[in-house]
């Protein structure tokens, strides 16, 4: 029996590929399960469409990433942090708040599309900063990490 699926399923396909399993398979537990549904012609017309939208989607994304991803690009963060008299900080600067600083700035990034070798400790310059995008884009953005000025008593 052919059937579409309707999500992705180990060993088996991927969402939206039409698939050729064994009857009882498919009737006894792929459509009980929504995990897929016959393949008749007016489900595979649908498929096209779906298919057609999805790929329209996909490449709108892809611009929109590709032009948020050349205007992070060489991006300069600076954060000001609390900082004892040797230059170490108190705690340490996290994806997450590398995250929080660049959308300050207008850019919607999320803490596990910055890749860190490991937290910031000390106060100075950091160009090995990555940002992954969707699609396999890049960015390089530098962390300038400054001792906020002590208050005086």
């Amino acid at each position: 029996m052919k059937v579409i699926l309707s999500q992705d399923i180990e060993n088996l396909g991927k969402k939206l590929d039409v698939k050729e399993v064994a009857d009882g398979y498919a009737r006894n537990f792929l459509i009980p399960n929504n995990l897929a549904k016959p393949a008749t012609e007016a489900t595979l017309k649908e498929l096209a469409t779906a298919k057609e939208t999805l790929e329209k989607q996909a490449e709108e994304d892809l611009k929109v990433q590709e032009e948020v991803a050349s205007q992070l690009d060489g991006q300069e963060i600076e954060m000001a942090v609390k900082c004892d008299d040797s230059g170490k900080i108190y705690g340490s600067i996290t994806a997450v708040k590398i995250a929080k600083a660049i959308k300050d700035k207008g850019f919607d990034i999320k803490k596990n599309q910055i890749k860190l070798v490991e937290p910031i400790k000390e106060v100075g310059e950091y160009d090995d900063v990555l940002i992954e995008f969707p699609h396999g884009l890049e960015a390089k953005i530098k962390i300038i990490v400054t001792e906020e000025p002590k208050k005086e008593l």
